[in-house]
């Protein structure tokens, strides 16, 4: 008992578990996960349970969907003028008030479109800016070399809230009816905007850190626009297009091929353990992402995890039944998390702090965006063609896209730790250099001749 003690403890003193702000931001977002889960329980059967059925609630889940896919590239902008801390605050208070008359409506009867619709709009446009913004935090509180770390720690926290949510949701739902869960889900928001205040108390989470040694006299740096980043930043180009073929395969493979598959031979159990094994293999995944030290070379890690998860999601179907399929989907989905925590913390170690909001907007966009496209055309395939077939041709996808990204430079040659850094301009006459001219250099935050700390990582 001592040593498993003494572990703990070292892990409560040490990384990004010793800075007081990220340990109430997880605090913050436990809670909210677990509000939003009782929330997406509460809702469907609050409208299904009167005379609206599935076309109000299609209708209303379309009045979220829409506003919050665009909203984040606002969400992004805003997060890198003002902070993202302010704007997830704000986001959260909005949303506790919205919901809490939504909790109020449930209490007197079934709200009616004309009440649902506004509350939708408000609750998606909020969820659409509070996505980019909350990907500044964790950099404004952790250094760099803590971000892996800590981006896996608080997936592991969402994974948790994923878990318990569901349950606590449909417990209350089935002992009160709606009303009681939307409550909880809107107190959640209070408990998460109480967090964030408390953050900048311990931390100054909107201000830019200082490196380097106080006084020091160095000549100012350019600034990066994003305008720049977007014409030059090649390694962001390669993430963008990874992002739209691999989510464009996914989703209408997961959404749809799964439980058509589980549907013709598995039933609605097989289907729901299907669901837990690919919950439980993005826990692992951002548990292996946790305990791992960040790869030289984050391309080849990224690249070996997106062969994995395209040969464990093309064996779905012929792996001899539900515990053959439910492997394959937990072999996926710890690939999947541990890439996941991969490419979001090479993008915040990369961009600008300045811009952090802006890129990751873009790379949500590209995540979100594909998901009408993937599952319309995965229903008309699953179709005309059967489940089975969309497997293998997604796991290919998934893996070729990774693959075919090795072939870029930029992305290849990419090292842990590299910031984005414009060229310097070059003086008239000067001998050209190894990079061509008008291609942004790369700066690292550790320098390549510190030996020492590069063994220690």
């Amino acid at each position: 008992m001592a040593p498993a003690r003494q572990r703990l403890r070292t892990a409560l003193t040490s990384g990004p578990m010793s800075v007081r702000g990220f340990r109430l931001l997880l605090a913050g977002q436990l809670s909210s996960t677990v509000g939003d889960y009782c929330y997406a329980v509460a809702l469907p059967w609050l409208i299904l349970s009167g005379d609206g059925g599935p076309v109000l609630l299609g209708t209303v889940l379309a009045c979220y969907g829409i506003p919050r896919v665009v909203t984040i590239p606002l969400g992004g902008v805003v997060a890198d003028r003002i902070g993202g801390r302010r704007v997830m605050l704000v986001a959260d208070l909005v949303r506790a008030v919205a919901v809490g008359i939504l909790a109020v409506l449930a209490s007197t009867g079934t709200p009616t479109l004309a009440q649902l619709a506004p509350i939708a709009v408000v609750l998606g446009a909020c969820s659409g800016v509070f996505i980019p913004a909350s990907y500044t935090l964790l950099p404004a509180l952790l250094p760099k070399e803590d971000l892996g770390r800590g981006n896996a720690l608080s997936t592991m926290v969402n994974q948790v809230g994923g878990l318990l949510g569901p349950t606590a949701g449909g417990a209350l739902v089935a002992a009160f009816d709606a009303g009681p869960a939307l409550t909880v889900d809107a107190a959640s928001f209070l408990v998460s905007a109480l967090v964030l205040a408390r953050i900048r108390s311990g931390a100054d989470a909107d201000a830019p850190r200082q490196d380097g040694p106080a006084g020091a006299e160095e000549p100012p740096a350019r600034e990066t626009s994003f305008v720049e980043l977007l014409r030059h930043g090649r390694l962001l180009h390669v993430v963008l297009v990874v992002a739209l073929v691999c989510n464009l395969a996914f989703n209408g493979t997961i959404e749809v091929a799964l439980p058509e598959l589980a549907h013709q031979g598995m039933g609605a159990t097989g289907y729901g353990v299907l669901l837990t094994c690919l919950s439980l293999g993005g826990l692992a995944g951002s548990l292996v992402a946790a305990r791992s030290r960040p790869a030289e070379s984050p391309a080849y890690l990224f690249a070996a995890l997106a062969v994995v998860m395209g040969i464990a999601l093309s064996a779905v179907p012929y792996a001899g039944g539900l515990v053959g399929a439910a492997v394959c989907v937990c072999v996926y989905a710890l690939a999947s998390g541990w890439q996941n925590i991969v490419v979001v913390t090479l993008l915040q170690v990369w961009a600008p702090p300045a811009l952090i909001g802006r890129v990751m907007s873009l790379v949500m966009l590209a995540v979100m965006g594909t998901f009408p496209v993937s599952v319309a055309v995965a229903g008309f395939g699953v179709r005309h063609l059967g489940a089975a077939p969309f497997f293998p041709v997604a796991g290919a996808a998934i893996a070729l896209s990774v693959l075919g990204a090795l072939t870029q430079r930029a992305f290849r040659d990419h090292r842990s730790g590299t910031e984005y850094a414009p060229s310097a301009p070059v003086p008239p006459g000067a001998p050209a250099s190894g990079a061509a001219s008008g291609v942004p250099a790369a700066r690292a935050t550790h320098p390549r001749q510190d030996n020492s700390q590069e063994s220690q990582r």
